[in-house]
């Protein structure tokens, strides 16, 4: 896996569930299961730290602070028995501000995401608020100490299409009045476009295709993200009596394929893909790995 994710731009992650989405940030955020490992490789934050060889107490320093992450549940996100003023607190720890100054940055950042009536919201708990308000209370905490880096995990996958449309609006705005860069986790190709600057699509723990989120729109090359984008009931022109699939499961990587990890399941897959495909570059960042 290689991408970078340009100042103040955003970068979409897209692919089908098992792809590697989540296991890519938690590598990032130095979060990774028990039975993970980093064997090899450089995850370059600001230029000149290695998140993949920082020690715990330095990871810490940057997670909350630097690197920043909304959550696709945010009733997981939100401690249930703490009220939202002290959570939000508590993020601010390591600010050297008093109590009163915390709690004002608090409300001032709920007024940031239009949530009514801040100051009586900071004694509140999160059972009383709506989902989407939740949402956007874990945004708010996220952005509290102006990070450089916010990853969000398909964090309006538990919304509806209304609070969905909001919050992408929500995170547009704030990213463009922090100067953060976005590293956005989705399988909703809609909310990548409307969102993202920049795409990456991953397939069986692999980026196949890479490039800004019009190139890779309007000229997918890789055959897995040409299938990907057929399958968006919104690009379809008529009505269907069956949404388009793509055929075939992701492949067991503990017996990888060899070659292009994607020919068991493609359609054009021809002798030459049973080898290592190149990276084919297409016109200016547009990358496709694929004979």
């Amino acid at each position: 896996v290689s991408f970078s994710v340009p100042a103040n731009r955003s970068v979409g992650v897209v692919g089908e569930s098992g792809c590697g989405k989540s296991t890519l940030i938690n590598a990032i955020l130095g979060l990774l299961a028990d039975n993970g490992e980093i064997l090899s490789g450089e995850i370059i934050f600001e230029g000149d730290k290695n998140l993949a060889r920082l020690d715990p107490t330095a990871m810490r320093g940057l997670r909350g602070q630097r690197i920043a992450t909304v959550f696709q549940d945010p009733m997981g996100a939100l401690n249930p028995v703490l009220s939202v003023g002290r959570q939000m607190r508590d993020i601010q720890y390591r600010s050297g501000l008093s109590k009163r100054d915390k709690d004002a940055r608090s409300v001032a950042m709920l007024r940031k995401v239009r949530i009514p009536d801040p100051e009586s919201r900071l004694t509140q708990f999160p059972h009383e608020f709506s989902g989407g308000m939740k949402q956007r209370i874990a945004i708010a905490m996220a952005l509290m100490m102006e990070p450089a880096l916010l990853i969000a995990d398909e964090p309006t996958t538990a919304l509806d299409a209304t609070l969905e449309v909001a919050t992408i609006e929500l995170l547009k705005d704030l990213q463009r009045d922090i100067g953060c860069s976005v590293l956005f986790i989705s399988h909703h190709l809609g909310v990548i476009a409307e969102l993202c600057d920049d795409m990456i699509v991953m397939y069986a723990g692999e980026v196949v295709e890479s490039g800004t989120t019009r190139e890779i729109f309007h000229d997918a090359r890789h055959p897995y993200t040409q299938k990907l984008l057929a399958c968006d009931p919104a690009r379809l022109s008529q009505r269907v009596s069956r949404l388009p699939t793509i055929a075939g499961t992701l492949p067991d990587l503990r017996r990888r394929p060899s070659g292009c990890v994607f020919q068991p399941r493609c359609d054009r897959a021809d002798a030459q893909c049973l080898t290592t495909p190149p990276s084919a570059p297409v016109g200016g960042s547009h990358i496709a790995h694929c004979w």
